[in-house]
């Protein structure tokens, strides 16, 4: 007993990558961070462990889950099959960028993700660097405004994630055609371009 904590010690906050086929798509696991928590016991001390896993394929689908056990390997398994049964979809810009810009909040985590031009890259803390990567974002600007608890700054994520909305879905909801939201947006900047030139 006496080794188990130096064990558990070495992978605490470490980041795991491992690919696993589920249903024919492949699924990304990024370990986010290890927690151990000690109980004081007749005897001495009982140590466990908790995981927070984030699996994703990279192409618009993530989830997110915690798991706690006595040993670490379990306490990530237990994660990673919750995670995979809260995967939800994000509608992404070209496979790659947020449609718009969006704010999360859970508890006292706030987290500011901005949509971004080709060739940004992640720009994030590193829970939510982990959870862009297995969603597929390549171009994102994000900003943790709040808690730095790994836990808070994920769940805000998703949260923000959850509020992105694609044009196809915003005309649905109006009643109106993809083509009248964004011709109101681009109408004056063509209207501005066509008084510089005249």
């Amino acid at each position: 007993m006496a080794r188990e904590p130096r064990e558990g010690g070495g992978n605490r906050g470490g980041r795991d990558r491992e690919r696993e086929r589920d249903g024919g798509d492949e699924l990304l696991d990024k370990l986010v961070t290890i927690n151990r928590v000690a109980k004081v016991v007749k005897g001495g001390r009982r140590f466990a462990f908790a995981a927070l896993v984030v699996v994703g394929d990279q192409k618009g689908r993530v989830g997110y889950g915690a798991g706690k056990a006595r040993e670490v390997p379990e306490a990530i398994r237990k994660a990673t099959e919750r995670a995979k049964k809260t995967m939800i979809r994000i509608p992404l810009k070209e496979g790659r960028t947020l449609h718009h810009d969006v704010t999360g909040h859970f508890g006292a985590g706030s987290v500011v993700l901005r949509s971004c031009s080709a060739g940004t890259g992640i720009i994030a803390g590193g829970p939510m660097r982990a959870v862009f990567e297995a969603l597929g974002i390549h171009d994102v600007v994000a900003k943790s405004l709040g808690s730095r608890n790994p836990h808070n700054m994920v769940k805000a994520t998703f949260d923000g994630l959850a509020r992105a909305a694609s044009p196809r879905s915003v005309a649905a909801r109006r009643g109106k055609k993809v083509s009248d939201l964004l011709g109101k947006r681009d109408a004056p900047a063509d209207a501005a371009v066509e008084a510089d030139h005249g």
